[in-house]
């Protein structure tokens, strides 16, 4: 059987959500030895750190870039000599025209919930892109059961068409660590000198980071030690009024910005944090919620969405829309952190993170295709 993959989203230098899940993705399908061979689909060569060719793995560079998805994968699917049984996008789109059974990913439906979050033309190619796609897929694989529901109240899917397949994390650098020194030292590349929280991920509306920034500004009126708050992540769209609001709030010297950083010192600052925050109004999973759970830092999460469904009861939960409930949760898991029993509460945060797997939803992925792709070369 021969399966072809978009590996766009994939093949990308700074990875971060749906860029981390295909790329995973694509790691747990090449260590399943089997008869099944693969053809990645690219717009430009891979990148060193994809995995390797092989027999039964192989990339194919398809040129001009322009219009990629919505010709010039087409114009390959349906005239080369080579044709694979089924076409997996690790992603919200497969191609308009596809002449073999289509297999997508959706991270969240974001874009349903909050049109006014985005720009009109990303809007556009979202809704209209994925809206064919859904349509088009004989399979859709999802990262939580709040996606799954949101799918099926929008596209009227049938629930037996979607799979749900929570992510992992990396095991190997989000951990406990008690390295002191490795700590400190990421800590002094950049000038932390008092404690902090953090957020992570990608600067845009939905985080709802204004919120958090107001939040913040509560809190550090009720403690009486030196507290900052540390946002990393890309900047996405809409952000400018985020870097904005520090020095509307006078709080500027307390909040600091910090663009795409190396896992290991992420892990460092997840780990020195007091807790993380995420208050985001939409999650499709939260793989940032995970990395911070496997350090063993207390997790401020909105109520809502797909979050609950990664944290579980260990979770501190709070009204994403009011921003004295998101400082009252930041003070809670503060004291939670700062407690006698905070290492009984810290395993507990590390045993669940560790419920959640790269192998687990890789599996269950390589048992979907596999499935459909049998039935279209068997003609089941």
């Amino acid at each position: 059987m021969l399966i072809g993959i978009d590996g766009n989203e994939a093949n990308v230098k700074n990875k971060v959500g749906s860029n981390t899940y295909a790329f995973e993705i694509l790691r747990e399908l090449k260590k399943r030895n089997s008869n099944t061979e693969y053809l990645i689909y690219l717009k430009k060569k891979q990148r060193p750190d994809l995995p390797l060719q092989s027999k039964n793995w192989h990339y194919k560079i398809l040129k001009p870039e322009r219009l990629w998805t919505q010709f010039r994968l087409p114009l390959e699917l349906f005239f080369s000599t080579i044709k694979p049984h089924l076409l997996f996008s690790p992603g919200h789109y497969g191609p308009r025209f596809c002449p073999m059974p289509l297999v997508i990913s959706i991270m969240d439906l974001a874009f349903l919930r909050f049109p006014e979050q985005f720009r009109k033309k990303d809007l556009f190619t979202l809704s209209s892109w994925t809206k064919y796609s859904v349509k088009k897929a004989k399979k859709i694989l999802t990262i939580s059961e709040a996606t799954k529901k949101d799918i099926i109240k929008y596209y009227q899917v049938e629930p037996e068409k979607i799979l749900v397949t929570y992510p992992g994390y990396d095991r190997k650098k989000f951990k406990e660590t008690k390295d002191l020194l490795r700590i400190k030292k990421t800590l002094d590349k950049f000038n932390l000198k008092s404690q902090y929280i953090i957020y992570v991920g990608t600067i845009q509306p939905r985080k709802n980071l204004e919120k958090l920034i107001e939040a913040f500004a509560e809190v550090i009126n009720c403690v009486n030690y030196p507290l900052a708050l540390v946002i990393i992540g890309k900047k996405g769209w809409l952000y400018e009024s985020v870097f904005q609001k520090p020095e509307q709030l006078k709080i500027e010297e307390k909040v600091l910005f910090l663009d795409f950083i190396k896992s290991n010192e992420l892990a460092h600052l997840l780990n020195s944090a007091l807790c993380f925050v995420l208050p985001s109004l939409y999650e499709g999973f939260g793989i940032p919620v995970l990395e911070a759970m496997a350090c063993g830092t207390p997790v401020v999460l909105s109520n809502g969405s797909s979050l609950p469904e990664v944290a579980g009861d260990l979770g501190i939960y709070v009204d994403p829309q009011k921003k004295d409930d998101i400082a009252k949760g930041i003070i809670k898991a503060i004291k939670i952190r700062k407690s006698g029993n905070y290492q009984v509460f810290k395993n507990r945060l590390i045993a669940k993170a560790q419920k959640f797997s790269w192998d687990k939803c890789g599996e269950k992925t390589y048992n979907l295709l596999q499935e459909v792709a049998y039935d279209v070369a068997f003609q089941k």
